[in-house]
């Protein structure tokens, strides 16, 4: 792949914020404004640094990345380069997103990207999406939908009443939990709002799962969402109190920004503005820095990128300083605490680093593309 020209993408950045700047109704100072652009491309050049070391970790004879880089954290990788080619407009990396697009299937051994995990479809689903929203390439969108048709069969209404399974393979794994539904939503509500022939069998869906997560239970008392629900009594569910995951409680925000967009109410971004509130109030460290709740396997370190990519979507439907400033926080703790040697990026934000591979890599990426996204 052709080296990055980093010059040509700092003035790129710099452009932009310029333009961004002078076509403000606030008046901003000269000194700001420098403040504002080069803080820009401190993060694009930070990002263009981590993804280059992120794709040290791809094979491209199968689209995925090493190990213990799995099958979904692949898809949110897809959605980090996609989200890295708009936010910076260095498209060096959509080949590799064509490429998975086009040999991770055969790898994996499966077709449309469908498997027996209901979250797995729903990551690729949204990668897709992103990808569509990029290209303007109508494959990525019908593989969007291709997947949402699979996942629609997977709803049920006999236990909790309503909401899609976690898991196909209901003999050892029937359990209805937060982030196969919240990504449920959110797809829904995104093809709503780009499908317009069929705008309105995916807003039925994406409302009707709204409806039935929020009555659910799983947003506890402090605004958090919890991981899914008891069904020891299928007719009537109880949140399971089980760990507040940080993407439990990024998904929904995108989710709930989706739906606005496709039919605005206020109260959706009040109720996504209350979840993001607590999570950047109770699930940092004493330095304001994202962190996880104890506990979880190797996927854990994916978890808090996806908080702060769906804060950039909550923020763009209703933009709040604190979000900025919380992304900032994180993207120049990642950098000055977090990294290891040829710009690899940790599991702790906050330091010091432990170790690299493709999925800290993805997540801390999230961060610092936010922090540029709010820029």
């Amino acid at each position: 792949m052709p080296k990055r020209n980093l010059s040509r993408t700092v003035g790129r950045w710099r452009s932009f914020a310029l333009a961004v700047l002078a076509c403000s109704a606030i008046a901003v100072p000269q000194s700001a404004g420098r403040a504002e652009t080069g803080a820009m491309a401190d993060y694009a050049r930070q990002a263009s640094a981590g993804v280059k070391t992120l794709q040290g970790w791809y094979v491209e004879s199968s689209g995925l990345y090493q190990k213990p880089t799995d099958w979904w954290n692949t898809a949110n990788a897809m959605t980090v380069l996609v989200d890295y080619s708009r936010i910076t407009g260095d498209k060096q990396y959509m080949g590799a997103v064509r490429n998975t697009f086009s040999q991770a299937n055969k790898a994996y051994g499966i077709t449309n990207f469908l498997n027996d995990s209901n979250d797995d479809e729903g990551w690729w689903a949204l990668a897709w999406i992103d990808a569509y929203d990029e290209t303007h390439s109508q494959d990525y969108l019908a593989m969007a939908e291709t997947i949402f048709a699979d996942m629609t069969t997977q709803w049920e209404t006999k236990t909790c009443g309503g909401g899609v399974w976690w898991s196909k393979d209901l003999k050892h794994s029937a359990y209805k939990n937060a982030i196969t539904n919240e990504l449920f939503m959110e797809i829904a509500a995104s093809l709503a709002n780009r499908d317009g022939a069929k705008k309105a069998e995916y807003l039925v869906w994406a409302k009707k799962e709204w409806q039935w997560f929020h009555s659910s239970g799983m947003i506890n008392a402090d605004g958090l969402v919890n991981d899914g629900l008891n069904a020891s009594n299928p007719a009537a569910c109880t949140n399971n109190k089980q760990t507040t995951w940080t993407y439990n409680q990024g998904v929904i925000l995108g989710a709930l920004a989706e739906l606005n967009k496709a039919e605005p109410d206020a109260a959706l971004l009040a109720q996504a503005e209350t979840i993001a509130t607590a999570a950047m109030a109770k699930l940092v460290t004493k330095g304001g820095v994202l962190e996880e709740p104890p506990g979880g396997g190797p996927d854990l370190p994916q978890f808090k990128g996806v908080f702060l990519r769906n804060l950039v979507k909550l923020n763009r439907a209703a933009p709040k300083a604190r979000y900025k400033a919380f992304a900032e926080v994180n993207a120049r703790s990642i950098w000055s605490n977090d990294q290891g040697p040829k710009v690899e990026f940790g599991n702790r934000w906050e330091g010091p680093f432990d170790s690299g591979d493709g999925t800290r890599q993805t997540s801390a990426l999230d961060a610092i593309l936010a922090a540029a996204a709010m820029r």
